[in-house]
């Protein structure tokens, strides 16, 4: 089956069936959709077993890094004098992103489910969901999916009769973006300032509480049960080789049908906007550029949006990625430099200000961005701008400051025109100013 044909997912090919939220979200409702079904068999399986399985599916995570799953999972030592930790990252954070949101919402019991198999193949007993601490909702819900399921004795000790023990614990954040990286978000879990780890030690060495720790973002964990239930041969019959599986894309922005979508990897960004977004507002030629991954990933212009498809290694060759696959469109009518300054300024106020390239560097950024956006400087300063971004990228503890530097540098890279523009119009305007007072 070619990759053309897969648009659209029918609704036993998703695993967020619910993602709408048209059905019951409780326990009853998941699982007259299949939910819990077999999930007995896996627990039986050998961790060893599933690992070797979702090494097959090359399921990558869903968070943004896109790293194999199946290998993360194998980095975890074996149970000895400390207990291993699962933690799911509900801290969903980047701008143009909802996708967890509405499976926390709408479909929790996929996460607990997830959980249960995640914690029996990690050799963990425990998992700590960190959810975003603006998400009062989608932390209630899914507290309630987890008191369902202890009641209906998929938690606790003994599962199923299993000998499996899982136990899930809610944490809820105190709305801080830099919690959406891992380190940071163990720092805050264990009660401390919310500010990335020096790696190594990594997590599955030393995590939460200095114990082995594997991190995940809730579709990533979600997205397990159905692959070991259906089979490797299902799973990868969606998407290109190395980017397999079904993707959850958050489209907004200048369409006329913003939505949170499942649908193939690797379909077409212009068939994902066209079909299930209801298309470009004003068409598909009033568009301007495209976000293709959430605010960190650097746009595409509308040229590469014509023919791009949406997976890890396509984005990657034309120099962005697929990220949180947070879909932000903007047409002609769109201020471009007024958004890309705007982003910057999330960014300058979302570092931790732990290392000193990010921030004194981030904050520089954005008052250049502020400026030039609006005239006031020199072309010259175009060249400058660019150059403070590539220092400041890959020269901090974690990733966030290469985050804050890419959308920079994609404006930079598509629409410095637009900025040559306005300080061109600016001088022009000086000039005329400063003729009229001599006169």
């Amino acid at each position: 089956m070619s990759v053309k044909q897969l648009h659209t997912l029918s609704v036993e090919d998703k695993i967020f069936k619910n993602l709408d939220g048209s059905d019951d979200w409780h326990i009853k409702g998941y699982e007259k959709r299949g939910g819990y079904k077999g999930l007995d068999k896996i627990l039986k399986t050998a961790p060893k077993d599933i690992i070797e399985q979702l090494k097959a599916s090359a399921l990558r995570g869903r968070g943004g890094a896109g790293f194999p799953t199946g290998m993360k999972w194998s980095f975890m030592p074996p149970v000895e004098e400390k207990p291993n930790y699962l933690v799911v990252n509900a801290d969903e954070s980047e701008p143009g992103t909802c996708k967890d949101r509405d499976i926390l919402l709408y479909d929790p019991h996929t996460l607990v489910e997830g959980i249960i198999i995640g914690c029996h193949s990690l050799g963990a007993k425990t998992c700590y969901v960190y959810v975003r601490g603006e998400y009062i909702d989608e932390a209630d819900h899914l507290q309630k999916a987890i008191d369902e399921a202890y009641e209906a004795g998929f938690l606790g000790k003994n599962i199923l009769k299993t000998k499996v023990d899982v136990d899930i614990h809610v944490h809820t954040g105190a709305g801080a973006y830099i919690c959406g990286e891992e380190t940071a978000l163990l720092e805050s879990l264990e009660g401390k300032k919310g500010q990335p780890r020096m790696k190594p030690p990594f997590p599955a060495g030393a995590g939460l509480y200095g114990c082995p720790t594997t991190i995940n973002n809730v579709e990533t964990v979600a997205q397990v049960p159905p692959i070991l239930k259906k089979g490797v041969k299902w799973w990868t019959q969606f998407g290109r080789p190395n980017n397999h599986g079904t993707k959850i894309f958050s489209i907004s922005g200048a369409v006329n049908k913003p939505c949170n979508v499942e649908a193939p990897m690797s379909i077409p960004l212009k068939t994902l906007i066209e079909e299930h977004a209801g298309g470009v507002i004003g068409g598909w030629d009033n568009l301007l550029a495209v976000i293709p991954g959430g605010s960190s990933t650097p746009m595409l212009s509308a040229i590469q949006a014509d023919t791009i498809l949406m997976d890890f290694d396509a984005l990657r060759e034309v120099g962005t990625g697929l990220g949180t696959a947070a879909v932000i469109v903007m047409n002609k009518e769109t201020d471009i430099l007024a958004v890309m300054t705007r982003i910057s300024r999330f960014y300058k106020h979302e570092s931790c200000g732990q290392c000193t390239p990010c921030r004194e560097g981030v904050g520089w950024v954005w008052r250049m961005m502020e400026r030039l956006s609006h005239g006031d400087g020199e072309i010259e300063e175009l060249d400058q701008l660019f150059k403070v971004t590539k220092k400041v990228e890959g020269h901090t503890i974690c990733a966030f400051a290469d985050g804050a530097m890419w959308p920079v540098q994609g404006v930079l890279k598509h629409f410095r025109p637009l900025f040559e523009a306005e300080i061109n119009k600016a001088k022009k305007k000086s000039k005329q100013n400063n003729t009229a007072k001599s006169a």
